[in-house]
Formats: C-alpha cells, structure tokens, sequence
C-alpha cells in the first residue's frame, strides 16, 4: 500500500470515530456497522490500561484497593479537565500540573486538598472550557494576529 492510500485511510478512520463520538446513530444510518469501531477502540483501552497498571505497581512497590478510591478516579477526570479534553497531551500536562498542586497543598495544607481540587475543577470548567491546552491555543492565536491599530497607523502615514 502506497504511503498517500495509508494517510487517507487513517484519516478515515479518524473521522469514523469522531463521527461515533458525535452522533452515532446517524454513521449507522449511513450504513456503517459501529459496535465493531468501537470494540476495537475499547480493547485498545483495555491494553494500554493493563500496560499502566503493570508499570504503576514496580513505581510504587505495592498495590492494595484503597488506591482505586473514588477520589483517585476523580483526580484522573480533572486531570483531562485541567490538561484539556480532546486532546492528547492535555491530560498529561493535567495530571503533571494537578500533581505539582497536590504536592505543595499535601504539604502546606493537608486538609484542605480535596477542597481545592473540586474548586480547581468547578473554576476549570466555568472559565476554562477547553483547559490549558485550549488557553495555549487562545494565546497562540492572539500572537499569530497582527497588531491591527499599528498597522493601519503606518498605512495612514504613508498615504498622506
């Protein structure tokens, strides 16, 4: 297969499982059968979880069942929160920036971690929809703008 026959097929796929994401029932109006794009997906999930845990339990030397509190798994959906849901460095830069705070506030502040990370969570989504990954994308975007009032200065300048 030609390099230019994969990109397209990967860009197929890729928009098969947003379609599922979005609005399932119309992809399979269109004839596609969706139970097997997304077994494919949740088996590929199931994988990579089974690959974390593998490396998580040599980093931490033991595993016992308070480690799947509901607390951890909610700290695992505000990391995307934080970091950006969508996208696949968002909750990496999540987990690392929801981890720094729980090591300063762990310290300086015990008791009130959980406290601070449902407000992080509440003010996160109310003013940042998109998380970090979306405010580096907002600044990014103002600094690609040129400075509009600048440059109709100079050109009013020049003109006259």
């Amino acid at each position: 297969m030609n390099p230019q026959a994969e990109a397209l097929e990967k860009m197929l796929t890729r928009l098969k499982l947003t379609a599922i994401r979005d609005q399932e029932s119309r992809l399979m109006f269109l004839g596609y059968r969706t139970l097997y794009f997304k077994l494919a997906i949740w088996t590929l999930a199931a994988i990579m979880s089974g690959i974390a845990g593998a490396l998580y339990v040599p980093q931490v030397g033991i595993i016992n069942p308070s480690e799947m509190s509901p607390a951890n798994s909610i700290e695992i959906a505000i990391w995307a929160a934080v970091g950006g849901r969508g996208t696949l460095f968002g909750p990496i830069l999540g987990a690392f920036a929801v981890n720094g705070a729980k090591s300063w506030f762990t310290v300086a502040y015990p008791e009130y971690w959980l406290y601070f990370l449902g407000l992080l969570f509440v003010l996160v989504t109310l003013l940042l929809p998109r998380g970090l990954m979306g405010l580096a994308e907002k600044l990014r975007s103002r600094r690609a703008k040129p400075a509009v009032g600048a440059a109709d200065l100079h050109l009013r300048e020049v003109k006259s």
